[in-house]
């Protein structure tokens, strides 16, 4: 279940501690120990990915490890560096086309940002408006991303000369330019690395595969440097380096990082919201959005004062929480401090690790991360998801990928605005027989009396049109003497509606036409009221909804109606309670 809407709780941790055991730290220590073996090395690719020293990676997922659980509502959540936000900071500075060295002194800004509007965002209940934005913007940008981040990795495995373009189709061009420039000692490295992943992937299944894999292409590439072959490798960590740093704030560096910033803030709790869905999912527990929002703006703060990279989300370090049977978010906090201990420890050690083996493991990612399925499902699904897909996915090809997810989000609101304005009228006439039955609207009867018009879903300012239109076309029946509009279910009216009532009601009284509504809750009433169209409509024509008999509003209009079109007196069929064995029925007067 998801909650939206409750109040943010401080420390939810203890919540989970409740009758702590030694068994279940037992339990939380080894899937802490499983996760931050696969962690150390994701975060130094995403590191890499971005475009950041490696240890950049590693700081944000100890900081979301550590602090993440103290706030967040999800038992196996596990927060730090992902793919998705990397390679949008990556697109961001691009595009900004910010210098290497300004990127250092830049991104603690971002960070900060990013906490920022996410802490607001979640004191303000902003997490219920990732509803209107379909997983299938995120589908589409993965995808985009996961091309940009193979093609943005080319150049080390080919060992050319970096590109500095921001969007899939520039970087592959600048890479096919520079191919006179390819090392082929680097492509070497590259093509053992990938070799010794997929063969312990494919053979090796429960060992933690990225870790030992750059553990065997640094000997590979140690034993070639003997050789005399000079290979680049990642620039090693000093121990002791990482210290708390204030983020130099000034204007002009806010100004750049402010819509980079929201855009990453909105896809990290897009990212983190699919995630939580999914893992609540899985366990049947709740899962709050915007206590996670919380936890996640907390810990991109302390990742700004920390060095540290965006945090959000990542769905292969959770899943692997929840396959390790954590049994709380202990086991988070656990993998954070072996994680601090791993910077400490093995931070000098990465010297040793080519940075074409780095840039493989990032390209392996990448191509985990287009789910041919996915794309297959989404495609033939509805032409609103197809529509959303590709203009998200191609936004990601042609255009940086902030761009590209505003792209996808905003077709995605305005195909959702466009379903929920069309309101749904189901017509009910009496038949030759005098039975209710069920008519197209735009094929009237030939002989209706009495329409029942059955009004469901939003009535805005969006869905005027399409509500007069349609109900205007059930009014043109050349037999129809009364409209019963039942609008138990309509919902969130508002000024343009009520003129479009109220035109309406002209338009019946024009055509000798009775109107009657029923079943109406008190927003209609007061609605009604307020903009004069009770008194257009007469108050004996207004019958409220009552939550003891449903159906009593209806029937008392079926009443109203048979007064007003006189001694012909149709055979009527009504349902009344639900608990009711058999329909009721009523000759004549119902």
């Amino acid at each position: 279940m998801i909650k939206t809407r409750t109040r943010l709780q401080i420390f939810p941790l203890l919540r989970f501690l409740k009758g702590y055991s030694w068994d279940k730290f037992k339990l939380d220590f080894w899937a802490g120990v499983n996760v931050s073996l696969l962690d150390f090395p994701q975060a130094m690719a995403y590191a890499l990915l971005a475009g950041f020293p490696v240890m950049f990676g590693v700081y944000a997922s100890a900081m979301g490890s550590l602090l993440g659980p103290l706030l967040s509502s999800s038992r196996f959540m596990i927060l730090g560096a992902t793919n998705a936000t990397a390679v949008l900071v990556l697109s961001s500075f691009l595009t900004l086309d910010i210098p290497d060295h300004q990127r250092i002194l830049a991104l603690p800004v971002l960070v900060l940002l990013v906490g920022i509007f996410m802490i607001i965002g979640a004191f303000m209940r902003l997490a219920g408006f990732i509803k209107y934005v379909s997983r299938t913007v995120i589908i589409g940008y993965i995808t985009a991303a996961a091309l940009l981040i193979i093609a943005n990795q080319l150049n080390t495995i080919l060992g050319t000369p970096r590109t500095d373009a921001a969007t899939f189709f520039n970087v592959l061009s600048q890479n096919i330019l520079n191919w006179e420039d390819i090392k082929w000692f680097s492509i070497l490295i590259a093509c053992c690395t990938g070799l010794i992943y997929l063969a312990l992937k494919i053979y090796l299944k429960p060992i933690p595969t990225v870790a030992l894999t750059l553990v065997v292409a640094s000997i590979l590439a140690f034993i070639i440097n003997l050789f005399g072959v000079n290979i680049p490798m990642i620039e090693a960590t000093q121990i002791g380096l990482w210290m708390p740093k204030t983020p130099d704030i000034n204007f002009e560096i806010v100004y750049q990082m402010g819509g980079p910033a929201l855009a990453v803030a909105f896809l990290a709790v897009l990212e983190s919201s699919s995630i939580a869905k999914t893992l609540a999912a899985k366990t049947g527990s709740t899962a709050d959005l915007n206590q996670n929002m919380l936890s996640m703006g907390v810990a991109n703060v302390a990742s700004a004062f920390s060095s540290g990279m965006p945090v959000s989300g990542s769905l292969t370090r959770s899943i692997l929480n929840f396959s390790s049977r954590a049994a709380t978010p202990l086991s988070s906090i656990i993998s954070g401090i072996i994680l601090i201990a791993s910077i400490l420890m093995l931070g000098p050690l990465t010297q040793f690790i080519p940075k074409a083996s780095l840039a493989t493991i990032v390209i392996a990612v990448g191509f985990s991360l287009i789910n041919l399925e996915q794309i297959r499902v989404v495609l033939l699904s509805t032409k609103a998801d197809a529509a959303v897909f590709l203009i998200t996915f191609f936004g990601g090809l042609f255009f940086p990928l902030n761009i590209a997810i505003s792209l996808g989000a905003a077709a995605s609101i305005i195909l959702f605005l466009k379903k929920i304005s069309e309101p749904r009228l189901m017509q009910y006439t009496f038949n030759e027989k005098g039975e209710l039955s069920e008519q197209d609207i735009k094929k009237p009867s030939e002989v209706p009396e009495i329409s029942i018009v059955h009004v469901e879903g939003e009535l805005f300012f969006g869905s005027t049109d399409i509500f007069l239109d349609q109900t205007r076309l059930i009014c043109a029946s050349p037999n129809l003497k009364v409209i019963i509009l039942r609008m138990r279910k309509a919902i969130d009216l508002d000024a343009s509606i009520a003129f479009a009532m109220k035109d309406l009601i002209h338009f019946a009284h024009e055509k000798n036409r009775h109107f009657i509504i029923t079943g109406a809750n008190e927003n209609v009433e007061s609605v009604f009221y307020a903009t004069g169209v009770m008194e257009l409509l007469g108050e004996n024509n207004f019958f409220r909804h009552t939550q003891e008999n449903p159906n009593i509003a209806t029937s008392n209009a079926l009443k109203r109606a048979q007064e007003l079109i006189g001694p012909n007196k149709p055979r009527i069929l009504l349902f009344t309670q639900p608990d009711t064995p058999n329909a009721q029925e009523a000759q004549g007067t119902p």
